[in-house]
């Protein structure tokens, strides 16, 4: 499904997080789809078991996954839910630079854009 870099100074659990996030989020993954058990995982990434029943358990948590005891853990977010939240603000911390760059590259301050944001939001509600 994906691999682990020994080298990336990222724990092990965070990118097997991150990765199952990044299938769900790119389509890879999708609502319904089984996951491999946490033994087949951890054999499959050779880590710890443990490891990975930490990640299935956070995500359930965090209700991008489900277990259904006896059958398995599914896919139970879409993949806008399944981005982690600081990768919604890292994209649109990266969204607002771009706008406010070409915004000053065309002659208008922030306070024009935002102001013009405002006004278009009023227009819409």
């Amino acid at each position: 499904m994906f691999q682990i870099d020994s080298r990336d100074s990222t724990p092990i659990y965070a990118q097997i997080e991150r990765a199952l996030r990044a299938a769900i989020a790119s389509g890879r993954l999708k609502i319904g789809d089984q996951l491999p058990t946490v033994r087949e995982m951890a054999v499959d990434l050779r880590v710890n078991a443990n490891t990975v029943a930490r990640v299935y358990s956070d995500l359930e948590r965090q209700g991008v996954l489900e277990t259904r005891r006896g059958v398995g853990t599914f896919i139970s977010a879409s993949p806008a839910k399944a981005r982690s939240p600081n990768e919604h603000q890292r994209r649109l911390r990266a969204f607002a630079t771009r706008v406010l760059a070409d915004a000053a590259a065309a002659g208008f301050t922030a306070d024009e854009v935002i102001g013009q944001l405002k006004s278009h939001r009023e227009e819409g509600e």
